[in-house]
């Protein structure tokens, strides 16, 4: 199985819910899009918590921006029929910034998992304003009819938050993970995808 790992906005738990994936399932990784990579891969950052394979990005770029961006600073353009998936039979595919973040002149994320046609989870954290920002991410995901599977909170416990993200947006919480321990067993509800 493949699955392609989304979030909200940047910096809110994707490569921690990818590392925790792997760790439990030691399904393969790969980060298609990758920018700050001054500062570090999120690639190396899985590698090193879980040992699993991973592949080396298609585009990467050293300035922490949107994508488009980054790679107009380093003379480059994003090509989306260019990023091919690794030939893996278990694979998670972590996105760059969030749903609608830009990648180039005409396509968004969004366009690229629709190329993609996998699973989808949406990471959402818990901070103030998360609600608003899941149902907006969940919104566009589902007017584009990729599949969301559901979401899959970051931070601390906020029940009330959770509750009204799957009532509104129409999608199950399908876990929580509460800190950056990586040996929380999966739930259920996310054992029943792997």
């Amino acid at each position: 199985m493949k699955f392609f790992v989304t979030g909200t906005d940047t910096n809110i738990g994707k490569t921690l819910v990818s590392s925790w994936l792997c760790f439990h399932t030691r399904y393969d990784y790969f980060k298609p899009i990758q920018t700050g990579s001054s500062e570090g891969t999120d690639r190396e950052t899985v590698s090193r918590l879980t040992g699993v394979q991973t592949f080396p990005e298609a585009y990467c770029y050293k300035t922490p921006v949107s994508p488009h961006l980054a790679a107009e600073l380093e003379g480059d353009t994003i090509v989306l029929e260019s990023i091919i998936l690794p030939n893996a039979k278990n694979l998670i595919v972590e996105g760059a910034g969030g749903v609608l973040t830009p990648l180039n002149s005409n396509a968004l994320m969004v366009d690229l998992m629709r190329q993609f046609n996998l699973p989808t989870l949406l990471v959402a954290s818990t901070r103030l304003g998360t609600i608003n920002h899941t149902l907006l991410s969940l919104e566009a995901l589902q007017s584009r009819h990729i599949r969301v599977l559901g979401v899959i909170l970051s931070g601390p416990k906020t029940p009330e938050a959770a509750a009204a993200i799957a009532h509104y947006g129409r999608s199950p919480i399908l876990a929580h993970l509460p800190s950056t321990d990586l040996t929380l067993p999966l739930p259920e509800s996310l054992k029943y995808f792997f």
